[in-house]
């Protein structure tokens, strides 16, 4: 069945339902649900992603939407599509930034405005959540001390865990339940469900997300973001297929999957064959350029 709306998945269909400027208050709406800020955001700002890395790999590798607040606090929002190396510590990496813009080169108290970094993911933590609730769909991370106190509460990081996500339209009891089945089932809706009936921020981004409503250029665009979130997708389940038979993951090791990075190498080296550019194959694989460049 030919689908009426954007995945929103892939990196165009991501960025048109929250990262333009006439589509904010989907944004916002998106953000007051899922963090509950007292009092909530009214209004963001865009900000340029680009201004947080210092060198031109940084740059390359920071993706998504990078916002303020009315009240200077922080909030980058990033779409992960895969598994990668090392991906809690790329989230932290990249949350010093935000902290570090706030410097002033005048006399500074070091009073700093908060920081959300937002992943929101289409696989699972699985393989390191030792005994948790696996079936859990967000995480809110916070700076603890051993006693379970939360020790700075201005840097949160919060995972959606988005195939955890399994609540039919009938289960919905929340605003963020509403936006998480939203973002999950988008692409297979050909009609607008009941439960968004009457809702103006929800109208509005199915419009927005109607295929019908795209210009030919930005037909193109998605077209092509649609391709290679695909591909992705086939070589990442080719790649674990093929991991497991020839033994890269046998078990786990110190908290991490064997074969891991051969795994990386494998991915990016079939992406790189199929002209996906460095920028998107960094982000999938969690290797650098330069690994990239030597395949």
């Amino acid at each position: 069945m030919k689908s009426k709306y954007i995945n929103p998945f892939t990196d165009f269909g991501f960025k048109k339902i929250f990262g333009e400027e006439a589509n904010k208050p989907a944004l916002i709406d998106f953000l007051n649900a899922l963090l509950g800020i007292s009092p909530p955001i009214t209004n963001v700002t865009f900000k340029n992603s680009e201004q947080l890395g210092d060198s031109v790999i940084d740059r390359k590798a920071i993706y998504d939407i990078y916002c303020e607040n009315e009240a200077g606090e922080k909030f980058i929002v990033e779409l992960q599509k895969a598994k990668q190396n090392y991906f809690k510590e790329r989230t932290i990496y990249y949350s010093t930034y935000p902290i570090r813009e706030q410097a002033e080169k005048v006399e500074w108290d070091f009073n700093l405005k908060a920081v959300y970094c937002i992943g929101i993911l289409d696989f699972t933590f699985d393989d390191d959540k030792n005994g948790k609730d696996k079936n859990e769909v967000v995480q809110n991370i916070q700076l603890r001390d051993k006693s379970g106190n939360v020790f700075y509460e201005k840097l949160t990081y919060i995972y959606l865990e988005m195939p955890n996500f399994r609540k039919k339209e009938n289960e919905l009891s929340s605003r963020l339940d509403k936006w998480l089945f939203f973002l999950k089932h988008l692409e297979d809706f050909q009609n607008i469900p009941e439960v968004f009936s009457n809702d103006v921020v929800f109208a509005d981004s199915f419009q927005v997300a109607s295929l019908a409503q795209l210009t030919e250029t930005e037909k193109n665009g998605y077209e092509y973001s649609l391709k290679v979130y695909r591909d992705l997708k086939n070589v990442i389940d080719y790649a674990e297929e093929d991991g497991e038979r020839k033994g890269y993951q046998k078990g786990i090791t110190d908290g991490k999957i064997e074969g891991s990075t051969e795994k990386a190498f494998e991915i990016a080296s079939v992406l790189k064959n199929s002209g996906v550019s460095i920028e998107i194959i960094m982000k999938s694989t969690g290797l650098n350029e330069q690994q990239i460049n030597t395949l």
